[in-house]
């Protein structure tokens, strides 16, 4: 796995006690690198015979190194698994299948009319390809810390059929489903990526957060405490990573395995 930072990650327990399960000759390693570095070090490990998970913030660097990306990459734009196709670099965007898994389990059945969005990068774009193919008509609506990016993401979700828009100060909601796909939460310090009162106006149906934490994010139980359907981002990380496991190896990724190797490091 290569991203920035990667010192949070579960992937390394969760696909090692996978491999180790099926006795597998392989190992998962977490690999830190710069901006600058990301595309010659991701293209090293493939040709060396190695299969790559992407993490923030390179998800949409990948997605322009492949030979030959999935359909999900081509929608999205941003990449999160690659591996070597003969003598081509191929890469799939395993979050957006498990973003939609997720959500529609906290929707149970009911997809949302209107999604708050929090945040503008890969993880996002997997969102809203997500909910556009789940809930067809749903209107997405965009949050970021920088303008620009928010009306730069909007642009994009409508040029790929997604309906959005830029969430304004004037907006009150009421809103279905609210995704935080930014990094806030993932350090004991940071701020709620939206403030508990706010959260409480809005009174989503249901919240996902993308970071996950030990003991669940603030952000999961500050939705809780008001009464609103919540998970964190650990069924996210285990579907796509059983997603990646399968493409790298060719067999059945040992889900349960996976699942009971990220509970057991989160558990409080």
């Amino acid at each position: 796995m290569v991203g920035d930072p990667v010192g949070h990650s579960l992937s390394p327990a969760m696909h090692n006690a996978a491999i180790a399960a099926l006795g597998l000759d392989a190992a998962y390693l977490a690999l830190r690198t710069s901006r600058d570095a990301f595309p010659a070090l991701a293209r090293a490990l493939v040709a060396a015979g190695g299969g790559l998970n992407v993490t923030i913030p390179y998800k949409r660097a990948a997605a322009d190194l492949l030979d030959r990306p999935s359909d999900a990459v081509r929608r999205t734009g941003a990449c999160n698994t690659l591996w070597a196709d003969g003598a081509a670099l191929a890469g799939d965007n395993t979050d957006v299948a498990a973003v939609r898994g997720a959500a529609a389990a906290l929707l149970a059945d009911r997809g949302p009319r209107r999604a708050l969005l929090l945040g503008s990068g890969g993880s996002a774009r997997a969102v809203a390809v997500a909910s556009a193919d789940a809930w067809p008509g749903a209107e997405i609506a965009v949050v970021s810390r920088d303008a620009a990016r928010a009306a730069e993401f909007a642009a994009w979700a409508e040029k790929h059929g997604v309906g959005c828009r830029v969430w304004g100060a004037e907006d009150q909601g009421p809103v279905d489903l609210v995704v935080n796909a930014t990094p806030l939460g993932l350090a004991p310090g940071d701020p709620l990526p939206l403030a508990a009162d706010r959260l409480g106006r809005l009174a989503p149906a249901a919240v996902l957060d993308l970071v996950y934490a030990r003991g669940e994010t603030a952000l999961v139980r500050a939705a809780r405490e008001r009464g609103i359907a919540a998970a964190d981002g650990r069924g996210v990380l285990v579907a796509q990573g059983a997603a990646a496991f399968e493409r790298w190896f060719g067999v059945a990724a040992p889900l349960e395995v996976m699942r009971a190797a990220v509970e057991d490091a989160l558990r409080p």
